[in-house]
């Protein structure tokens, strides 16, 4: 048998070859796939490649079969979108003159990253005559602020506890962290750090009416809240330590793309030819062959509404972990999800089940008047503790806003504001009508923005514009824009986490094709002595690709572009393809 040729196809090197099938593999797949008559000569069906989802997986997946294949034309590809847009959970806006992400936002490191490569290479990087969210970096100078208007002292209160959630978080990402078997999760290991902390260092002052215990409650609880941002994950509690460990990021710089998220999307989706992307599929079920008795093309999809059912030999599915959950039942309703005939074996399912996938929005806020956001500062919001600090909450601040971290301009001296919100609190944002949010975020400026800040002993803090005050009022709210993710049939969440109960494991099991070449023990056993089907299945049927099937990369736009490249890749090696990306 001659050997597979091996092609290199990376973005860093820009090594681009066309991929040649060996006559060997030519051979068996002759063997393999039906002919047809064309012209009067008979020549090989090609196989049918069906990607669902126009996504970041999706389109990666599409781009590098067609820029394989394409010499040969040896596939007949398809790509089909339950939405009328590209980019799933990308997709850049425009809001009070500013360029936003009302999804991915950052590069989460710049060496090594695929993301970065395409961006640089299309000269997304390059700002032009319109702003954009964070082309500043991240803020290094926090203005941080009790409820009721204290001013938390960076230096007695502020730093030592952020070095402290720092530490804690780099010793559970490098697997140094001890884990509690009866409380496994982060949560309860932030908290032990926490109840150290306090024991190990000497007493001290606080800040006017607040303790010191206090204060370090509600910066600690703070940081808490942007780590469920970070993560989706609603519960720290519920969060699994030991997988922390295992996440990876590219090392370097984070930075957002000054053109926009959305040009990465559209770079991948323009290289496919016309026709080859169809928007408006739903797809509501899956019929797969999970023994030897199909004939023909063994997978079909069937669609939402008119839309006639499609046959192939391979389908690649990218929705969601939330639409892949509500297909079980579990989250979505009746109506929502992808439901697969026969069902998903049992190692799928449980999978699903498991694994966590929360929901992280994002509302934007454009400040009143001509002037803009002025000096208003990265303002870090301290919420009092409702069990231990109850007597400092202020009234008519909505609970939905009570785990919120921060409000800040989306760049120094932009007049568009940028709150984020995980869970349950993300949700409740999505049901709530504009000018209820905005009567909730002015309760909340007016709480930690008064005219009059004080600290210690009662010296007034200066707050007229500067570089780490704001304005000597709290600016109003003109109108917003929020992200609705958690609510949206099409995504029904975020990004994945992996949850107490789950492991890293669980996120190799989502990407595993169908039929499993090994098959499911819990399937054999359910079977008993019955005898094995007369034949094997075809293989490949069905792929998964997503952020929630990469084991390092979960939950991050590169994670979801390295799935969709293994995926192409497995395809392309099924059909005697090699590639080195």
């Amino acid at each position: 048998m001659l050997p597979c040729i091996l092609v290199h196809f990376c973005y860093g090197l820009k090594l681009y070859a066309r991929p040649l099938l060996c006559h060997a593999c030519l051979l068996v797949n002759l063997a393999t796939h039906p002919f047809v008559y064309r012209r009067g000569r008979m020549v090989m069906k090609k196989p049918r490649i069906v990607i669902v989802g126009a996504g970041m997986a999706g389109l990666t997946a599409a781009h590098r079969l067609h820029a394989a294949a394409a010499s040969g034309d040896l596939f007949d590809l398809c790509v089909v979108e339950a939405g009328h847009r590209l980019g799933g959970r990308i997709l850049t806006s425009v809001f009070a003159g500013d360029r936003v992400e009302m999804g991915a936002t950052w590069i989460h490191g710049i060496g090594g990253s695929p993301i970065h490569a395409i961006a640089h290479d299309i000269a997304a990087l390059a700002g032009d005559r319109e702003p954009w969210e964070r082309m500043d970096g991240f803020p290094s100078d926090p203005l941080t602020v009790a409820e009721g208007g204290a001013l938390v002292d960076p230096y007695a209160v502020v730093d030592p506890v952020t070095s402290l959630y720092r530490r804690l978080m780099d010793s559970a990402r490098a697997g140094d962290a001890t884990v509690d078997p009866k409380r496994p999760g982060v949560g309860p290991f932030l908290r032990h750090g926490l109840q150290e902390y306090r024991s190990s260092r000497g007493g001290s002052s606080g800040c006017g009416e607040w303790s010191l215990e206090e204060l370090e409650e509600c910066v600690f609880a703070m940081h808490e809240f942007m780590e469920r941002t970070c993560t989706s994950a609603d519960d720290l509690n519920e969060l699994d330590l030991a997988a922390e460990s295992e996440y990876r990021d590219y090392p370097g710089d984070q930075i957002t793309i000054a053109k926009g998220y959305s040009q990465i999307v559209e770079h991948l989706a323009s290289a496919l030819p016309p026709g080859m992307i169809r928007l408006g599929r739903r797809l509501r079920r899956i019929e797969w062959c999970s023994d030897g008795d199909g004939d023909g093309q063994p997978v079909r999809l069937h669609f939402e509404g008119e839309h006639s059912a499609m046959a192939a030999d391979h389908v690649i599915v990218t929705v969601s972990l939330g639409v892949l959950k509500a297909g079980l039942g579990k989250g979505g309703g009746d109506t929502s999800g992808v439901k697969f005939s026969p069902p998903l074996p049992a190692f799928k399912q449980e999978a699903i089940e498991r694994l966590g996938f929360g929901v992280v929005d994002k509302l934007f806020m454009e400040i009143e008047g001509d002037d803009g956001g002025g000096g208003f500062p990265f303002l870090q919001i301290a919420f009092a503790h409702e069990e231990r600090e109850g007597r400092r909450r202020v009234a008519g601040i909505p609970r939905w806003m009570r785990r919120t971290a921060s409000i800040c301009p989306i760049y120094r001296g932009s007049r568009v504001l940028l709150a984020w919100f995980a869970g349950r609190e993300a949700l409740d944002l999505e049901a709530l009508l504009d000018e209820e949010i905005i009567r909730g975020v002015h309760a909340t400026l007016d709480a930690f923005l008064p005219a009059d800040v004080t600290c210690g002993g009662g010296d007034k803090v200066d707050r007229r514009c500067n570089e780490r005050g704001a304005a000597s009022s709290p600016p109003r709210i003109a109108r917003v824009k929020r992200s609705g993710w958690g609510r949206d049939p099409l995504f029904l969440g975020s990004y994945s986490y992996v949850a107490v109960g789950s492991s890293g494991a669980d996120l190799d099991l989502m990407a595993e094709p169908l039929p499993r070449l090994c098959g499911d023990p819990k399937e054999k056993e359910d079977r008993g002595a019955s005898p094995p089907p007369p034949s094997p299945p075809p293989p490949l049927q069905i792929l998964f690709a997503g952020e929630a099937t990469h084991r390092t990369h979960y939950s991050t736009t590169h994670g979801a572009y390295l799935s969709g490249a293994r995926e192409a890749n497995r395809l392309l090696q099924h059909y005697c393809y090699t590639s080195a990306a």
